[in-house]
């Protein structure tokens, strides 16, 4: 791992490996950069490959007490950027990373990308009367509430429920059966300091996008999970129609992370959008 100080003083931790066009990888909420590592091999045989712990992940304290609000990490991926002087970046970004790529889109437009890759993602992730297509569709302001009041309570328990309790029946399954997979997983998320990610996840749930995808100008390839635990058919459709030119993959029966389940495809499928080729080891290309 390698650091870089955001303009902020606080220092981030980046992973890079391979060379060529510069390709950036942000993971989701609560997770790390090694949720990136099937895909390194493959990827860096054709580009330089960015992984980071996003502010507040990956089990790095916080220097500066500054929360890892969706502004703020957009912010230090645009720090990021200028440190490296990345320009022509492909940038992909798998649910938290979807919404902090967003509002970099917002923030800082689209001068130092050439592509972008979005994975199972809203841009409005609570629902109201005028949108269903959040989380569940119809998890509105007073479910977050409630849910962020669970986290404050115990934030492991909460955090796998949010994934039992959705559109996949089985994650829920999986959750009731509490396997191996399951307590390790909570064991995991118990090892985490709550308090920034739950400031993290406020953000998050705060922010809406819907205006910034019809101003996307770089090419934009969107992946869905057919059994996502979250979105419907409804929200991939309107995320593709929303964003000009858009191209979009529904991996079936998968669910939130479709890039994990199917990765050969995945890696096909982005190498084949930006123009680049699989090496030997990808069984699509073989």
């Amino acid at each position: 791992m390698q650091s870089f100080l955001a303009d902020d003083r606080e220092a981030l931790h980046v992973a890079i490996t391979g060379d060529g066009r510069p390709m950036v990888l942000l993971h989701g909420w609560t997770a790390t950069h090694r949720d990136w590592k099937p895909f390194v091999s493959t990827f860096g045989a054709s580009h330089r490959v960015f992984r980071w712990d996003a502010r507040g992940h990956g089990g790095h304290p916080l220097a500066t007490g500054q929360a890892p609000t969706v502004e703020r990490m957009a912010r230090d991926l645009e720090n990021l950027m200028a440190h490296w002087d990345l320009q022509d970046a492909v940038v992909i970004g798998h649910s938290m990373g979807a919404l902090t790529l967003w509002q970099y889109l917002r923030d800082f437009g689209t001068k130092r990308l050439s592509h972008v890759v979005f994975i199972d993602q809203s841009p409005r992730l609570l629902t109201d009367e005028h949108w269903s297509n959040g989380i569940y569709g119809d998890f509105d302001s007073e479910r977050n509430a409630s849910f962020v009041s669970d986290l404050e309570q115990d934030f492991a328990e909460t955090v796998l429920r949010l994934v039992a309790n959705g559109l996949n029946e089985r994650g829920r399954r999986k959750y009731i059966e509490n396997g191996t997979g399951m307590q390790m997983a909570r064991e995991r998320l118990r090892a985490l300091d709550p308090a920034p990610l739950i400031a993290c996840w406020k953000s998050l749930t705060a922010a809406d996008y819907r205006q910034v995808l019809g101003r996307i100008d770089v090419p934009a390839l969107l992946i869905y999970g057919e059994e996502s635990n979250f979105y419907t058919s409804n929200t991939a459709r309107w995320v593709r129609d929303a964003i000009p030119g858009a191209q979009m993959h529904v991996y079936d029966g998968v669910d939130h992370a479709p890039h994990l389940w199917q990765a050969e495809r995945f890696l096909h499928d982005v190498l084949g959008f930006v123009g680049a080729e699989c090496d030997e080891s990808c069984a699509m290309c073989a």
